[in-house]
């Protein structure tokens, strides 16, 4: 059965922005809000096809938007795996930081 992976980057997203919601706001929404978009990613385990494809950011990659605020880089794996590689909230420049990780 097919996984939903985060990298080390997309944990340290989350928290951040949880730490950045809830220092706004409370952390009851901060908490919701995360679920929402954890959700959302358990969902491209049934549509790994789901956003569009991004080649020219690194292969194999499809960004996909959430409640207009954020950006969800994911990988379909060989083994139907679904890898979320960045969480990205706020308008933040993802194709630069995606071209910058390409190190990894």
């Amino acid at each position: 059965m097919p996984q939903l992976l985060l990298r080390p980057e997309a944990e340290a997203d989350l928290e951040q922005l949880y730490l950045y919601i809830s220092e706004r706001s409370s952390d009851d929404i901060a908490i919701g809000y995360i679920r929402r978009i954890r959700a959302r990613c358990e969902m491209l385990l049934a549509f790994p096809e789901s956003g569009r494809r991004r080649d020219d950011l690194r292969p194999g990659i499809r960004i996909v938007g959430f409640e207009r605020r954020v950006a969800i880089a994911f990988t379909s794996l060989s083994d139907g795996d679904i890898e979320i590689g960045r969480i990205f909230y706020g308008g933040r420049d993802y194709e630069a930081l995606l071209r910058d990780d390409q190190g990894d």
